[in-house]
């Protein structure tokens, strides 16, 4: 059943970008009246860019707002690529600023401990996540659940009951922690930001239930709207 998926298609990117900002400042809002903080999932990678320049310029009560990584390579945030040291040089600036980021990578811990510390630390964010944005690579993965991880059954286990889990895929240099899809469920909404004709066709095959894709996964196994916003 698709019936939960909202398809937004633009014409260019910088409108479907500024149009997912729009809609995550709409969540965002919406908890925060209601409740004395939210939290919000973020992803990685170069497609929010835009969608991250127009939240961090976004006027509302940031200071309110947790902001959680879907998932991170494990290595110090000083790194290239480290996915915290792109979300503090484009969405934790300028007003957005004063949002509250929990790190994963932790420079004391394993990656294993670090796992189990976050498992006892997201269960405390402010529930559910407003929204959890998401991106998705050529070969359908999403956060850092990559097809050819060992684990990924487990990642994708929608009864699993961590947050966290390392990941070591080929397609990364890095061993890497990502939220498993039964923590990014938890969420009042999903949305899938991702350009390209490419993708598009990934997306339409997992759409139709192909199994080789991760993201297959999370169309067919969410309970709450998934709201895609694509270009070309």
């Amino acid at each position: 059943m698709t019936d939960h998926i909202v398809e937004h298609f633009f014409d260019s990117r910088e409108v479907a970008s500024s149009a997912a900002a729009q809609h995550i400042v709409a969540l965002l809002r919406k908890r925060l009246a209601v409740q004395a903080a939210t939290s919000l999932v973020v992803t990685g990678g170069s497609s929010p860019a835009d969608c991250y320049a127009e939240l961090a310029a976004t006027a509302i009560d940031w200071s309110r707002v947790h902001v959680v990584l879907s998932d991170e390579r494990w290595v110090p945030p000083q790194h290239t690529d480290s996915n915290e040291r792109l979300l503090r040089e484009t969405l934790l600036r300028k007003r957005a600023a004063a949002a509250e980021l929990l790190p994963v990578f932790n420079a004391t811990d394993t990656p294993g401990e670090r796992c189990a510390a976050l498992n006892r630390i997201m269960p405390g964010l402010p529930l559910p996540f407003s929204c959890t944005l998401l991106g998705m690579g050529d070969d359908g993965h999403f956060a850092s659940l990559f097809p050819d991880a060992a684990n990924l059954a487990a990642g994708l286990d929608p009864n699993n009951s961590e947050w966290c889990i390392p990941v070591t895929t080929a397609a990364s240099e890095h061993l890497r922690i990502s939220m498993t899809l039964s923590a990014l469920l938890r969420s009042e909404q999903i949305l899938l930001l991702f350009f390209g004709a490419t993708k598009r066709d990934v997306y339409e095959q997992a759409k139709a239930a192909v199994p080789i894709y991760p993201v297959t996964s999370l169309l067919s196994r969410a309970q709450v709207p998934v709201h895609l916003f694509w270009a070309a």
